[in-house]
């Protein structure tokens, strides 16, 4: 395997882009392996480290099939349901408390 160019924080050459600034341009790395990286320097610790992709090589995003809309809607309402009372809480759950707030407080709920 090659070495990659490693450039210095903002001084990458135009072409080349992280995974998330491919993805706000409707792209994704499509396989391809890291083109270089950008190094951000930290005072006594390890520089940050930012892989880059070439944009022309990039492919565009695939669209969400009628499935996965499909499953996310079903992952999401799970996340909302409570263990404890099976209600649609109109919230995500937060996982440390594992139940609705009705639920994991209740008699907070019932001075109020």
């Amino acid at each position: 395997m090659a070495a990659v160019p490693v450039y210095r924080w903002r001084l990458a050459p135009d072409g080349y882009a992280t995974r998330r600034q491919l993805r706000a341009l409707g792209l994704r790395p499509g396989g391809q392996d890291v083109a270089a990286q950008v190094e951000r320097p930290r005072r006594r610790r390890e520089p940050l480290v930012a892989y880059l992709y070439r944009v022309d090589r990039a492919k565009p995003v695939r669209p969400m099939t009628p499935a996965k809309w499909a499953a996310l809607a079903k992952a999401n309402a799970a996340r909302r349901t409570c263990s404890e009372c099976r209600r649609d809480a109109g919230y995500v759950i937060p996982p440390s408390l594992g139940m609705c707030a009705t639920c994991a407080f209740p008699d907070e709920q019932r001075a109020a």
